[in-house]
């Protein structure tokens, strides 16, 4: 599926009889403009101030990778990153690859199935002064369990008390609540609360733009010539490994941030796609709870994203999968994007199947 909004953007890239030559080793510069100011906002003081470096990257896996290829050369091969537990398995591949060494913070709390944050504070509280910890900024992959926003304050309050380095990693920014100035909420507080973040930014799943690869990272710096100093490192570490990144996508989503009026589009249906799962969501529990479920199901509702952490078992995930042939990982995550009203019905039946009577 193609957003309409996109298919416009590309008629304009169409019409406007383009070119193919190489973009910079830091991208396509526009582009990169406009992703800043997407995540950071227009009025942000560091891109007021000059002080963000900014670079085009292979989509959000891209930007994990540069990130990490910086931190081991600057901070040292073997350098930990804590990352939260669980979270995407290819961040582990990543920092492996990169030298760097990945250190599991509390962050899922399975009892409640929500946000450990005690545990959080306490793996920050007891980090070495001056570590690097990665945060998802919104729809925590594979959880969907964001912090509230008074507990991103919190968080940012005790990384900032014990010198860490922040790194988000933004991949569902506008797709998890359907706005995407409230899904930029905690790099902006941050930033505001001082920190020199870093952030990768991926725009595939909210522009639809899987196979473009897409991406940025970006360095909150602490002046105009530490932001060149650093944007100098970042393409020394690009030029050997990918040279340049690829034109097309960057070209449509600039378009797309750029054009008041195709934006304004593509923000509709962005929300669009963000509700239709939000009302999955709700309808999942409502058929649970209607067909007479002892178990708590507010998860699901609470819950935010493309994914679910159901709470079942791996013994209740097989059996799902063999008697119902509803096929979810063996951790119990679900992808709510292919929960439909056709068939939630049917899922809602196979969940309570497994479950009823634990």
């Amino acid at each position: 599926f193609v957003l309409n909004s996109v298919r416009k953007a590309e008629r304009r890239i169409l019409e406007a009889g383009m070119d193919h030559e190489y973009a910079g080793i830091a991208g396509v510069a526009p582009f990169c403009k406009a992703a800043a100011e997407f995540m950071y906002g227009a009025d942000s003081a560091p891109i007021k101030e000059g002080r963000l470096a900014v670079v085009q990257t292979l989509s959000g896996t891209g930007g994990v990778r540069l990130a990490s290829e910086f931190v081991a050369r600057f901070w040292g091969a073997g350098t930990a990153m804590y990352i939260p537990e669980p979270t995407w398995a290819n961040h582990v591949n990543i920092l492996n690859d990169a030298g760097l060494t990945p250190v599991r913070y509390p962050y899922f709390q399975p009892r409640t199935l929500g946000l450990d944050l005690l545990g959080m504070l306490n793996a920050i509280d007891t980090a070495p002064r001056g570590s690097v910890f990665m945060l998802h900024a919104c729809a925590h992959n594979p959880t969907g369990v964001d912090p509230a926003p008074e507990e991103w304050d919190l968080l940012s309050d005790r990384l900032m008390d014990n010198g860490h380095l922040v790194f988000f990693d933004s991949a569902y920014q506008g797709f998890a609540s359907g706005d995407a100035e409230r899904d930029a909420y905690a790099v902006r507080k941050f930033v505001s609360d001082g920190h020199k973040v870093m952030v990768s930014q991926s725009f595939a799943k909210n522009f639809g733009l899987y196979g473009e690869r897409i991406g940025t990272l970006s360095v909150v710096c602490s002046d105009p010539e530490e932001s060149e100093r650093v944007l100098s490192q970042l393409k020394r570490l690009i030029r050997p490994m990918y040279s340049n990144p690829p034109i097309y996508g960057a070209r449509l989503v600039q378009t797309l941030l750029s054009d008041p009026e195709l934006r304004a589009e593509w923000t509709g249906e962005c929300r669009a796609m963000a509700e239709r799962i939000s009302s999955m969501r709700v309808a999942l529990r409502e058929r649970l709870e209607a067909l007479g479920s002892t178990r708590n199901w507010e998860h699901v509702t609470s819950q935010i994203g493309m994914f679910c952490y159901s709470g079942l078992s791996k013994d209740e995930v097989e059996r799902l999968r063999e008697e119902y042939h509803v096929y979810c990982t063996s951790d119990g995550r679900m992808s709510m994007a292919g929960v439909t009203s056709g068939n939630v019905g049917w899922i809602a039946e196979a969940m309570h199947g497994v479950t009823s009577g634990k």
